[in-house]
């Protein structure tokens, strides 16, 4: 088994793979289908070694010809395993139809899918579709991936849990729960956001023994976020000081809103910024300054008291608590005429929906309902296909667009998307969006690029919630974040 690759790719293109391992490097398709059952059988034994009792549910494609596979393999084990077919056999290809013969030749039990006989059984193989699945599954198919789901079994997934778009993560009409999901090849994208995460399970890998060269002629669709190919901060030289990195300023919290422009500017500040100023309405600046006496707050009640801050920074934090007054949209457009590079968030993004303009050094950070506002559409619409909204985004308004979310996606001009596997269902409360702005704003000001700050920012901060999160993921708190995002960014 390999270590999990930090490629993924669309399902057209491991397709294309699949064929030149066939075709180019003399791999009989026999092989790849033997190859791929005996990973799926030695992680179905690492996983669940004391399971007896396997049903493996297989569809007329080469991803039940696996299924027939792992079948024979736990047979022969010693396992009391049973095959539930769906389709016509005449429907198989020929690699699939003689892992069929060869199943039934080592005295497994094939027989037409009954929910019936999911009852008794420890363990299921989804063996049902592959990456191939282009459209909502619905009809007998649907009703088997419902019952797979009502049985409340542990399910092991091949390749894909069935029902999911390999490329987009979707879930097309209904999809496998899976408990464990093992990737042949090369790791499918949609795997790894939205929906999928909650269907995936823990995602494991075989290359399937095919020369890495194959993978290696195609440009990635997106890359796993790791710690291996994180930007990293430059050490501090000893005689530094605080104008050495950088200065941050926070223009947000509107009437009833500072604690989001707060937090905000104390994540810039945990981050590693020099100085971090906040541009708020005035009855907010004394109470930010009380609580947190290292940020430098102004009460700002236009643009021209605006300018002067304008002048100091590096790089504008806007949105937190910004609201959509007529102040809101002043500031806004005060910032939008400088040259700083900005990370644009929150309510900042509304006004950027009424008001449509592109810019090369900015970081737009929408979560799906912003990102639809942004792009003329619901947000189910952005859930439905999160890889393309993203790139949607960055090509009409230009520099890094990060999409939040389970799996949150950045987009660059000319990257691949990057794809953030950290975090976890407790970050899913108020403020955190607000963190995440101050700590893109905080990396930036020490002479990141953009695009390196939102990558490092959003694997920070994750990895931050992760930590946070060790004692529940309920009631967890946005503020929770900054003593761990301080340890963590001593170790970036």
């Amino acid at each position: 088994m390999s270590t999990l690759p930090v490629n993924l790719y669309r399902a057209a293109q491991v397709r294309e793979f699949d064929r030149v391992a066939i075709e180019e490097c003399g791999i009989p398709g026999a092989t790849l289908m033997e190859r791929a059952g005996r990973a799926a059988f030695e992680v179905l034994r690492a996983h669940w070694p004391q399971a007896r009792r396997v049903v493996v549910v297989c569809g007329t494609g080469n991803n039940g010809g696996d299924g027939f596979v792992v079948a024979r393999l736990s047979q022969h084990a010693g396992l009391e395993v049973c095959v539930l077919r769906m389709g016509e056999e005449g429907a198989l290809r020929a690699d699939a139809r003689a892992a069929l013969e060869a199943v039934r030749a080592a005295g497994v039990e094939v027989v037409p899918f009954s929910a019936a006989r999911l009852k008794d059984t420890e363990l299921i193989v989804d063996a049902l579709f592959g990456i191939g699945l282009d459209r909502e599954v619905s009809g007998v198919w649907r009703d088997v991936i419902e019952a797979v789901n009502h049985a409340h079994k542990h399910v092991l997934a091949l390749d894909i849990p069935s029902g999911l778009d390999a490329d987009s993560g979707a879930v097309l009409g209904a999809a496998v729960r899976a408990s464990v999901t093992i990737s042949f090849l090369a790791l499918k994208q949609g795997v790894f956001t939205g929906a999928a995460l909650d269907y995936s399970g823990k995602v494991v890998f075989d290359d399937l023994g095919v020369p890495q060269e194959i993978t290696q002629r195609a440009v990635p669709a997106a890359v796993r976020l790791t710690r291996e190919n994180l930007p990293r901060l430059k050490l501090r030289a000893r005689d530094s000081h605080k104008g050495d990195y950088g200065r941050v300023l926070v223009i947000g919290g509107d009437h009833g809103m500072a604690g989001a422009a707060r937090l905000a500017a104390e994540a810039a500040a945990r981050v590693g910024a020099g100085l971090v100023y906040v541009a708020t309405r005035a009855a907010h600046a004394s109470y930010i300054s009380a609580q947190r006496p290292e940020l430098l707050c102004y009460g700002v009640e236009n643009a021209e008291q605006l300018q002067p801050l304008l002048e100091k920074a590096d790089v504008i934090a806007i949105g937190p608590g910004l609201g959509q007054s007529p102040w809101a949209l002043e500031l806004f457009n005060a910032a939008l005429r400088t040259s700083l590079p900005l990370i644009v968030d929150a309510d900042a993004l509304t006004l950027l929906a009424q008001h449509p303009c592109a810019r090369a050094n900015w970081i737009l950070t929408p979560h799906p309902g912003e990102a639809g506002r942004l792009l003329n559409c619901a947000g189910s619409v952005i859930q439905r296909d999160r890889y393309h909204a993203v790139r949607e985004l960055q090509a009409k308004h230009g520099g890094v667009a990060v999409l939040k979310g389970a799996g949150t996606l950045i987009a660059a001009e000319s990257a691949p998307v990057g794809v953030c596997t950290a975090g976890n269902p407790g970050m899913a409360s108020a403020g955190m969006g607000d963190v995440l702005t101050g700590v893109m704003a905080g990396l930036s000001a020490q002479g990141m690029t953009l695009a390196d700050a939102a990558r490092l920012g959003v694997s920070l901060h994750a990895q931050a919630g992760d930590e946070a999160a060790q004692r529940g993921e309920r009631g967890l708190l946005a503020s929770d974040l900054f003593a761990p995002l301080r340890a963590l960014v001593n170790r970036a």
